[in-house]
Formats: structure tokens, C-alpha cells, sequence
């Protein structure tokens, strides 16, 4: 079967397409229907069945003689080592730290939240709260006291797993301040933190409410798999809301496993036993679906890799991990891909390396410009493969199926709707809009098993944020177009479409111009306040490594670019050199704060910003154009 035949099949009868992937993972009870329509337009899959995650993670390879198969393996080029853990290995870890919270108190239903780097404990904290039925959520390792407060306020936790430090190039990060902080500003209280030394940063334990890792655990007896509701809160992921308060993404424990498993082999295209990596972190979703759940759910190999594009020790070290691991199947940001070029841009490492085994490159997380699949296609000579999605889907809805069947690649789409996703272009008033029109992307419901069924504790705003402006959709926050072959392009996130002088302009369209001139590694465009247009466009560049030329030259050359790509509609005049662009831990340009900034407005600093120095630099940038004059 054909792509079409597959996305057909799911539309003639989704709940018939649905049990049938769901007979690939293991149930305690089968259920007896796949949708439960009952409180639409609050939907739910697989809500009479009963399932463990963790039995399907992990237990299930090991009876079926696949123990002695490397399910994790660490690769931490910050401190030099490498572990591999079999499955049987993995099963005693998660069953004995789950044992030890379970004689703690932990039980079916208790939030515990995970605050670690990308150590191969972060992922056996999560797996001992599934085969507990304990709802993890897993914040960002080094994320801000204030912002775990929150979360720890929002979910109230009866336990924090928690590590000593991570490590980044050439420095310690400390977690335990930040965890005592967090735990002093919130008014809920964890029970008791299990901490997890790391021998680069030793910390002194707080007397009754602080354990040690190794020692919290000996003499636990293993704890076994508690079968939970299909409906059952698998976890609880924090997106940061557009109000400032975040949202606490929740992702149902059946349809997780069923979609998540479902993807592995149709999207990824690997078969059981062949090595996966997802060069992301536990604390975004990346993280959860693809280093943790889907991999061990399909009985892959996964990396858990704790090191940087760049700089650990150099651009080559994405290639040497493929080659030491015989990656098949290898996904990252787009954001990530870029550093590397920018460091290396002729590609010039990958020739050290032996990439036989590489058969895709997949880039999610932001828009993928056409630039930088160019450059990867040609220097890894595979497909680069776009793919769409977000934290509160879980998996994505627009992708090249690989394990289908290998679409031709139109370079700035991600392709096609996956199964389960029934994509619509909407304009303001909800009406569809022909192919090739910029409106707003919408899903009809029902989403798919996986996706989220709701915020935590936050039923209205859940509704008020998605299912509010188009009844009848979720509403993605995305603006883009379908061709008339049925590919998606996202074009900008819909806050990003800017408006000049009555006409709607895609960000996104712009930035892939100005990516395309080859002095320019990286750039953003924003729409700045205009008294004539009411917004205009601005682009920020940075310059690849080893350009010399003048800035103004290289500015001139982009707005020419533009106006010769776009048109003069764009209105596109202004363009300025910047060393670094400010983004979220996961890569995400903060285009919004950018705006505010240009346009002398308060902002809340981002919670997830990567490093808060650069607003400063992007503030002195735009006062040398004219613009965000203090």
C-alpha cells in the first residue's frame, strides 16, 4: 500500500485503522473501541482498555528473548563516556527505582516531576513513574527557580527526581540551588527529592527530605507493571502559554503508545533492533516521543546523547555518533543543522567519518529552510526529510512516510497529512480557502490517538487556546498553504504573518530568501512597527564564518534579493548583521521579544531563553538602525 491507500484507509473507517495499530502493543485489557465521542469536543482513545507503558517500553522485549538487545545507549562527549544498557539491564533499573518509590509512597495517579540532564537516569525516572502509573512531568534540566516553582505549583508533585548538575562545554551547571530555590517559592511541597550525584558537582542532601539516588534504592524490591486506563495521563509536558503561565500539556497512556509505535516503521522507516537517535532532550517532546517512549516502545536502539552540535568537541561530532552507532534513522532541529554548517560550511568533517549505515536525516522543531536540506542533502547524500508537528500533538501530522512510501521531496514542505490529521487551510472567518492561499491551519476533530486531550487542571483554557476560534478544529496557531498535490507549507507561526499595508506576507518566505544568500548562515525577519504600512519587515543576519565583506554590501545584496523573490510588496529595506539570534533551549527563534524590543515595548523575559545577554546585543543592533530607542 501506497501513501494514499494508507491516508484513505484511515478516512474510510479511522476506528477500524486505529484498533488495528493499536494489536501492536500490549494490553492487560484490549479495548472494545478506539474513539470515545461521549464529550465532544473533549475526546478520548482507548479509554476501556487497560495498558502499562512501561511493559511496552521495556518488559515485553525481554520475554520475547530480546534482553540481551543494547535498548540505551549514552554517548557524553561534555564528560567522556559511554554506556550501553540492555533491555534486561534497563528492566531491573526502572523496576528497582520504581520499587523504591512505590515503598516511598508513589502510586497510580501521583505527579512526579524529573528535573535531569541527558543522562540515562532521566530516562528510568520516567519509565519507573509508567510502570507505577505515576504521572511524570520532566522539566528542563538548569530551567530557572521561579519556572519550576510554577510547575511544581501547577502539578503538586509528591516527588522530584532530580540530578546534583549538567554538564554544558566548559561548565558546570548546578541543579540542587535552583531546586532548593524552586522548592522554597513553592507553596506546594514534594514529599522527598531523590537526587542523583553526578561526580563533577557532589551536593550536600537536605536532612528528611532529600535522598540519594543509589542509596534510596538498596534493597527495594522490583516493582511490577500497574495496568493503567487507556485514558490514563501518561505525563504532563509544560509548554510556555502565551499568557506567561504555562501549559501543562497531557498526553493519554493508550493512544501514546499505539501512535507513537504506529510511527517508528511508517514515518522513520526502522525495523525493530536498528539504532534511532534523536539528537534532542528529555525536557521537550522531542524527548519524550522519540529518546524515550517510541524507540523502546518499537524495540529500537536509542542514543540519549549529552553534548552539542558544535563545540564537543567540534561540528563533526553529530557524524561520529552516526558512524560509532550505526545509526539508521537520525532526527534533529533544524537550528542544529545550521550551527554545524556554519562552523563547517563546505561539510568538509563528514569525510571522516563512515555514515553507510545514515538512510535519513528528519528535521523538525522550527521551519527547515531550503538552504540548509540543500546543504545536508549534499554533503550526507540521503533524504532530508521535513516533518511538522508540536508538543501537544506528540507526533507528527505532516511527513514524508518513509516506511510507506518515499515521497518525492518538495523542498520547504514537510509533505503530506498523516493519518489521523485531516489538515484544513481556514481563513479568518473559518471558511476553507483554495489551494496556494496563506490562512490559518487547522485539524478537524477528532485529533488522533496521542494528542493531547487536555491541559492539566485547565479544561477552559484548553478549549479557549485550541478549539475556540474554528469550532469544529484545532486550531494549530500555524499559517500556511496546501498545493495542489496536497503538500502543507508552514509558513510562519499565525502571530508571524505580518500585515503591510493590508497585505498578508509570510516571515517565514523572506527568511528562506535571505537564508539563500550564501554570506548568510542564519537570519530572522520580524514585522516592526511602521507609521506608513502599519508593519514593516526587518531581517537579521549572521554572517557564515570567514566572511569578511562589508555588512552594508550584504545587507544591500538581501534587500535587493527580496525584492527580486518577492516583489516589492514585501516592502523590504531594512536588514542588519547580528553575531547571534536569542532562542529557546530547543532552537526556536524569539521573533515576538525581538518585535517588542524593536518596538520600545515591555516583555516578560521568555522562561525558556537559551542565553537572556543576547537581547541585549539584538537592542544595541536595532538602536544602530534606527529602531527600539530606550
Amino acid at each position: 500500500m501506497g501513501y494514499s491507500d494508507v491516508y484513505q484507509s484511515w478516512k474510510a473507517d479511522p476506528e477500524a485503522f486505529w484498533m488495528a495499530a493499536a494489536d501492536s502493543i500490549d494490553w492487560v485489557r484490549k479495548p472494545t473501541r478506539a474513539l470515545n465521542p461521549d464529550k465532544a469536543p473533549l475526546y478520548s482513545w482507548f479509554d476501556d482498555g487497560l495498558v502499562n507503558a512501561c511493559w511496552n517500553a521495556v518488559d515485553r522485549h525481554v520475554e520475547a528473548g530480546r534482553g540481551a538487545q543494547v535498548a540505551l545507549i549514552h554517548d557524553s562527549p561534555v564528560t567522556g563516556t559511554l554506556h550501553k544498557i540492555t533491555y534486561a539491564e534497563l528492566r531491573n533499573r526502572v523496576a528497582t527505582l520504581a520499587g523504591a518509590l512505590r515503598d516511598k509512597g508513589v502510586e497510580k495517579g501521583d505527579r512526579v516531576i524529573i528535573y535531569m540532564p541527558m543522562v540515562p537516569e532521566a530516562i528510568v525516572a520516567m519509565l519507573a513513574c509508567a510502570r507505577l502509573g505515576a504521572i511524570h512531568s520532566v522539566v528542563f534540566g538548569g530551567f530557572a527557580a521561579n519556572e519550576l516553582a510554577v510547575r511544581i505549583d501547577d502539578c503538586k508533585p509528591k516527588a522530584i527526581i532530580a540530578a546534583s548538575c549538567g554538564i554544558e562545554p566548559g561548565r558546570v551547571v548546578q541543579y540542587k540551588p535552583l531546586l532548593d530555590g524552586a522548592i522554597d517559592q513553592a507553596k506546594h511541597k514534594p514529599e522527598f527529592c531523590v537526587i542523583f550525584q553526578r561526580e563533577q558537582q557532589v551536593v550536600p542532601l537536605e536532612d528528611g527530605r532529600d535522598v540519594d539516588w543509589h542509596s534510596f534504592q538498596y534493597g527495594a524490591a522490583p516493582a511490577d507493571c500497574v495496568p493503567v486506563e487507556g485514558s490514563h495521563p501518561a505525563y504532563i509536558l509544560y509548554t510556555s502559554g502565551t499568557t506567561g503561565a504555562p501549559k501543562g500539556v497531557v498526553r493519554a497512556t493508550g493512544g501514546h503508545l499505539v501512535a507513537l509505535n504506529w510511527t517508528m516503521k511508517n514515518v522513520y522507516d526502522v525495523e525493530p533492533g536498528e539504532v534511532f537517535w534523536a539528537a534532542s532532550d528529555v525536557g521537550w517532546v522531542v524527548g519524550h516521543s522519540y529518546i524515550c517512549y517510541g524507540p523502546l516502545i518499537h524495540g529500537n536502539t536509542t542514543i540519549v546523547f549529552e553534548g552539542k552540535p558544535v563545540g564537543t568537541p567540534d561540528p563533526g561530532t553529530f557524524w561520529r555518533v552516526i558512524a560509532d552507532h550505526k545509526v539508521k534513522s537520525f532526527f534533529t532541529a533544524p537550528t542544529a543543522i545550521r550551527a554545524v554548517k556554519k562552523e563547517d560550511p563546505k561539510g568538509e568533517l563528514v569525510g571522516n567519518y563512515d555514515l553507510s549505515s545514515l538512510k535519513a536525516l528528519f528535521l523538525a522543531g522550527e521551519r527547515a529552510d531550503p538552504d540548509t536540506i540543500e546543504w545536508a542533502q549534499r554533503i550526507l547524500n540521503v533524504p532530508v526529510i521535513d516533518h511538522w508537528w508540536q508538543t501537544e500533538t506528540g507526533f507528527a501530522i505532516a511527513a514524508n512516510p518513509m516506511g510507506v512510501e518515499k515521497l518525492p521531496v518538495k523542498i520547504g514542505s514537510p509533505s503530506v497529512a498523516m493519518p489521523g490529521y485531516d489538515v484544513q487551510i481556514l481563513d479568518e472567518a473559518g471558511h476553507p480557502m483554495k489551494p496556494g492561499e496563506l490562512g490559518a491551519i487547522a485539524i478537524k476533530l477528532p485529533l488522533p490517538p496521542g494528542t493531547l486531550p487536555n491541559l492539566w487542571n485547565a479544561e477552559d483554557r484548553f478549549l479557549k487556546s485550541y478549539l475556540t476560534t474554528f469550532p469544529g478544529y484545532y486550531e494549530t496557531g500555524d499559517a500556511g498553504m496546501v498545493d495542489e498535490d496536497g503538500y502543507l507549507y508552514i509558513m510562519a507561526r499565525t502571530d508571524d504573518v505580518i500585515n503591510v499595508a493590508g497585505h498578508r506576507l509570510s516571515t517565514g518566505a523572506m527568511e528562506e530568501v535571505l537564508a539563500a544568500h550564501p554570506d548568510v548562515a542564519e537570519c530572522a525577519v520580524i514585522g516592526v512597527a511602521d507609521d506608513l504600512k502599519g508593519q514593516a519587515p526587518l531581517g537579521l543576519l549572521i554572517l557564515s564564518k570567514g566572511v569578511n565583506r562589508p555588512h552594508e554590501e550584504i545587507c544591500g545584496e538581501c534587500v535587493t534579493l527580496v525584492r527580486e523573490k518577492i516583489g516589492p510588496v514585501a516592502a523590504f529595506k531594512r536588514a542588519v548583521v547580528v553575531d547571534r539570534l536569542p532562542k529557546t533551549r530547543s532552537g526556536k527563534i524569539l521573533r515576538a521579544t525581538m518585535v517588542k524590543i524593536a518596538d520600545n515595548q515591555d516583555f516578560k523575559l521568555p522562561a525558556t531563553i537559551d542565553d537572556p545577554a543576547i537581547l541585549d546585543e539584538i537592542r544595541a543592533a536595532l538602536q544602530s538602525i534606527g529602531y527600539a530607542k530606550g
